[in-house]
């Protein structure tokens, strides 16, 4: 969970830049499946009839981060919680030990109820137990908070993580230095007690390589002065020429405990997580006190995956493991030594550069080493070891500057985040992953929000969602569902991060305790179905994005297509090197990853994260050659033709670079580019378009998947970033669809709110294309599939759509194609088989505003103790409706309100035959219910209901419920914590219209 924004360089806390990657020895990327019930695939062909889309199963639906506070809880109420959260139609939660509301430690007895002590083991084991009982999957955090750590380490052990810190001293022109080994210009972190000198040196300062932040030396003047080190004494003598400094090299812990701690007696410590000393420390505290064979049991029945959070390993120095030195040198086949003055780290700066293109590559093939050394040592180890138990791993791959594109492919489950992540092509860089390994699913840590404890609305997590899942992801962990209480927590109970620093913290704290619970059943359901479309059949993307260098939640994009491609319909994602050596780096047809995301094209650019630097490694430059060969289209941007190497080159490395390059760019479908504009004529002339186009450039964002010979295409009015101004406005244009069936095909449209699936009744055809009309509100999603006619059910296969029509809707019914119209006039409609009809509608009722609502409240306040929750019941008469912020007696209420009103309908012939109900705005979470029947569950974030049949002549009643957050009656309860919050619109608020429509069969 990262909260702060990554700075380039730096190893901070959630401030980690992520960099490069190229693929080490010992590191073996696989395209199998994870044996934990969390991933099973959906992949190939489905049988999409019946309910498949209505009722998606508990292995696609929304899951929960689940915080405890350490062990201190009781197994009956973890049992009532798995049922819970099962009963709200979620699918499953993940156990985190999380604390950061409560400063008073001592209240956690971490010696008889801590992380990972009996006590917490039997919550597991009931929450386990009860899962399997409910149909749920557990999945549990590697260590208590994050980053990953366990008990029984200590900061000077070899297994902890590590740090390189580094003393400097100056030494002017022919002087001579007598003196101990200059001191770590950072002291140690307390409880490190032991360290190493790994080297000491010598460099002349060269004034012009001095960056604003760098100290400038000569590479060339680099000495190794360790031999002469005595007993930490140290003499050296500088040359007459320039200005000298000694720089010392220390190995020492970094003594980071996870985050808010201590959870554990012993204090769980961060662990190496480049060398395997540290992945053995934790697996072996699992094995030694956690892994009982009650709890190995378990987790094969209801166990899911074990969680890594983001890796925020935090140092004011180098990120550092005994093995580098020997890692990098068989990597590169060059020493470590004489370039660590170009890495030091000084509270995340760069303390000295060389020239700048050679301290470039030398940062880069450091990194690039750090990268094999987490994938080999933490990420794959941890991997297979959670395979022996039957479970997957889930992990934010991110934090360290290592390729997390790589990393994805290497995952069962690779998550991203709401909050740390700056846009939708954050997403895209672990959809590139996932996908050429053939994995199925893209996770999300979604809906925190800082400050927003007890104020967050579920439209605001869906806005947030909806281009989440145009990106690739199809998985939600909701943040969260804390624990009932804790001593000393006040009502509504225990919230793992509120108070958060004395105010409102981050997320929410879901459950029994909020309103809008009483509504989540909806939620989960859209969810569910939307993960059940987007987890359904293979991912399929226009474009592949060669990036550099693999780094993700940075929010740089790709040049052309996150600015100019996505609004006109393309679709993207990010590819490193290593993925190039997986099984689907194949061509075929033209396609790359045929079986997968069958990129049409690729493109390469230069390296963003190094000034735009056209760089290309000689390895992945002749798997791009080869690729090419075979057929794949390409587009580099960028004077390509004098590409450097990303790291140091060998001799030779660079002419034999540009040797490939020549030849791949001599290929007739390769394109080169200097100008980012000219990016969608070059894949004009290469023959390759979207699978989705638009007319115009638009905030739609869309997705493609295919099963066997259906297409789904997922469709959000989103945008690239969710703080991007200005806000995102309705839209009502055409899409044009690629469809994968060559036969007879039909759009359908699919209601994630409803499960229903209605066949389009207006479309146009044009070879292997469909062409719909597409009307969304800001942050509204919807699903439309491509398939052949009667593949949901349907029996309107062999009738005749419409291709053209001035009514309100075309639409199939029971009876025949019919038009809708919400007033009087003649509508001319146009049917695919060449005839032309008019529809006459005499006279529709006119619009209803209701003029007075009954409106019954359960105002809630706090209870006898934390968890329990007082309710007040309230009657009042609206003339008007206003948000209870706006009516004094519910000015600082929270809670339920039922609004009931009554509409008369003609009794005469002219009545209607349907209307909609336009609830304007609404907040939170609602449902209507008509004569008292309630309705399905309606779209949150386009509050109009097609009553249909409901309505009759005459009297009709309509309620409409509505649930509000807590943060209306905390401002009061709280005041110390919630006050400064200012009161919240919540409530009905309007305008409410019944809007009456005729429909007319113009086809039976």
């Amino acid at each position: 969970m990262q909260k702060f924004i990554p700075q380039r360089g730096g190893i901070s806390r959630r401030a980690v830049l992520t960099a490069s990657l190229a693929a080490g020895a010992g590191v073996t990327f696989s395209a199998a499946g994870s044996p934990g019930a969390a991933a099973l695939p959906l992949t190939g062909r489905q049988d999409l009839t019946g309910d498949w889309f209505a009722t998606s199963p508990r292995s696609v639906r929304p899951k929960f981060r689940w915080w405890w506070p350490d062990g201190l809880v009781d197994p009956a109420e973890i049992a009532r919680e798995i049922d819970q959260i099962a009963d709200a139609g979620f699918g499953g939660a993940e156990i985190a030990a999380v604390h950061h509301s409560i400063k008073d430690k001592s209240v956690l007895d971490t010696a008889h109820h801590g992380w990972g002590s009996t006590p917490w083991r039997d919550g597991v084991e009931a929450a386990l137990r009860q899962a399997a009982r409910r149909g749920l999957t557990v999945d549990l955090t590697l260590g208590p908070s994050w980053p990953v750590a366990v008990p029984g380490v200590t900061p000077d052990d070899a297994a902890a993580a590590q740090e390189l810190a580094h003393g400097r001293a100056s030494v002017a022109a022919g002087t001579t230095y007598r003196g101990p080994v200059p001191e770590p210009v950072r002291e140690a972190a307390a409880g490190v007690t032991r360290r190493s000198l790994l080297a000491v040196q010598a460099a002349r300062l060269e004034p012009a390589h001095s960056t604003r932040k760098e100290t400038g030396l000569d590479p060339a003047s680099v000495r190794d002065l360790t031999p002469t080190v005595r007993d930490g004494e140290l003499t050296w003598t500088a040359p007459a020429e320039g200005d000298w400094v000694l720089i010392s090299y220390w190995q020492r812990g970094t003594a980071q405990q996870p985050e808010s701690g201590p959870h554990s007696s012993p204090a769980a410590y961060a662990v190496d997580h480049l060398g395997p000393a540290g992945t053995a420390a934790v697996t072996g505290f699992w094995e030694r006190a956690v892994l009982t064979g009650t709890m190995r049991r378990l987790l094969r029945a209801a166990g899911g995956a074990f969680f890594e959070d983001s890796v925020e390993l935090e140092s004011d120095s180098l990120v550092w493991t005994s093995a580098l030195p020997e890692a990098f040198e068989e990597r590169t086949g060059r020493s470590l030594l004489p370039h660590l003055p170009a890495l030091v780290l000084d509270k995340s700066n760069q303390v000295f550069a060389f020239e700048a293109q050679i301290t470039r590559q030398i940062r880069h093939d450091f990194w690039a080493t750090v990268s094999d050394l987490f994938t080999a040592h933490h990420l794959t180890a941890l991997r297979d070891w959670a395979h022996s138990l039957g479970m997957s791993l889930r992990s934010q791959p991110y934090g360290l500057q290592t390729d997390a594109i790589a990393s994805a492919a290497l995952l069962d489950i690779p998550e991203g985040e709401s909050l740390g992540f700056k846009n939708l092509d954050d997403y895209r860089c672990l959809a590139g992953g996932r996908d050429m390994a053939g994995h199925t699913v893209l996770s999300c840590e979604s809906g925190a929000y800082n400050g927003s404890a007890y104020s967050t609305t579920w439209d605001r997590f869906l806005r947030t969602m909806g281009g989440a899942y145009a990106a690739g992801v199809n998985q939600t962990v909701v943040h969260g569902f804390s624990y009932a209480t804790a001593p000393g927590v006040s009502w509504p109970g225990f919230a793992a991060f509120s108070p958060y620093n004395g105010a409102s913290g981050y997320g929410e704290s879901w459950g029994p305790r909020q309103p809008t619970w009483r509504h989540a059943e909806d939620i989960a359901g859209y969810l569910g179905r939307v993960h059940q479309v987007l987890q359904t059949g293979t991912p399929r993307a226009d474009v592949a994005v060669f990036r550099q260098t693999g780094y993700t939640a940075t929010g740089i994009g790709a040049s052309w297509f996150t600015a100019t491609g996505v609004p006109l319909g393309w679709t993207h994602q990010f590819l490193s090197g290593p993925l190039l050596d997986l099984p689907a780096a194949r061509v075929s047809g033209g396609r790359l990853a045929p079986d997968g995301p069958a990129y049409k094209a690729l493109f390469v650019e230069g390296d963003f994260f190094y000034g735009s630097t056209p760089t290309l490694a000689l390895a992945d430059a002749r798997k791009l050659l080869g690729l090419a060969r075979a057929g794949l289209p390409m587009v580099l941007f960028g004077a390509f033709d004098q590409a450097l190497t990303p790291g140091v080159p060998d001799r030779d490395e660079t002419d034999r670079l540009r040797e490939v390059l020549a030849r791949l760019l001599a290929l007739p479908h390769v394109r080169s580019v200097t100008d980012k504009t000219a990016v969608g004529a070059a894949l004009t002339e290469l023959g390759v378009s979207p699978d989705a186009r638009y007319a115009a450039p638009s905030t739609l964002l869309n997705a493609h998947r295919v099963s066997g010979d259906t297409d789904f295409y997922y469709l959000c009015n989103g945008k690239h970033a969710e703080t991007v101004k200005p806000p995102v406005a309705p839209i009502d244009h055409d899409i044009t669809l690629r469809r994968t069936r060559r036969g007879a095909t039909v759009p359908y449209l699919l209601d994630p709110w409803t499960g229903e699936v209605t066949r389009i009744g207006r479309y146009t055809e044009d070879g292997d294309t469909v062409t719909v009309r597409v009307t969304l509100e800001p942050g509204q999603a919807t699903v439309i599939a491509l398939g052949r006619p009667g593949l949901f059910g349907d029996r309107d296969g062999s009738r005749p759509h419409a291709v053209g029509s001035d009514a309100d809707r075309v639409l199939f019914t029971d009876r025949g194609l019919a038009v809708r119209a919400s007033a009087p006039g003649t509508y001319t409609t146009r049917l695919s088989r060449g005839r032309t009809v008019t529809s006459t509608v005499r006279s529709v009722p006119a619009p209803v505003t209701p003029a007075r609502w009954q409106l019954d409240v359960e105002d809630w306040y706090p209870g006898a103790d934390p968890t329990s929750t007082d309710v007040v019941r309230r009657t009042l008469t609206l003339d008007t409706l206003l948000p209870w912020s706006q009516i004094p007696e519910l000015a600082d209420s929270a809670g339920i309100g039922r609004y009931r009103t009554t509409v008369v309908l003609p009794t005469d012939g002219s009545s209607a035959h349907g209307a909609y109900l336009e609830l304007g705005q609404v907040s939170d979470t609602f449902r209507v219910t008509v004569n008292r029947t309630r309705l399905a569950p309606a779209d949150r974030l386009h509050p109009v209901v097609d009553l249909g049949g409901h309505l009759r002549r005459g009297s009709n009643v309509i309620e409409i419920e509505v649930a509000t957050p807590l943060i209306n009656r905390l401002r009061v309860a709280q005041p110390a914590v919630f006050g400064a919050a200012t009161r919240q619109a919540y409530g009905l608020m309007g305008p409410v219209r019944l809007v009456p429509y005729v429909q007319d069969v113009v086809h039976p």
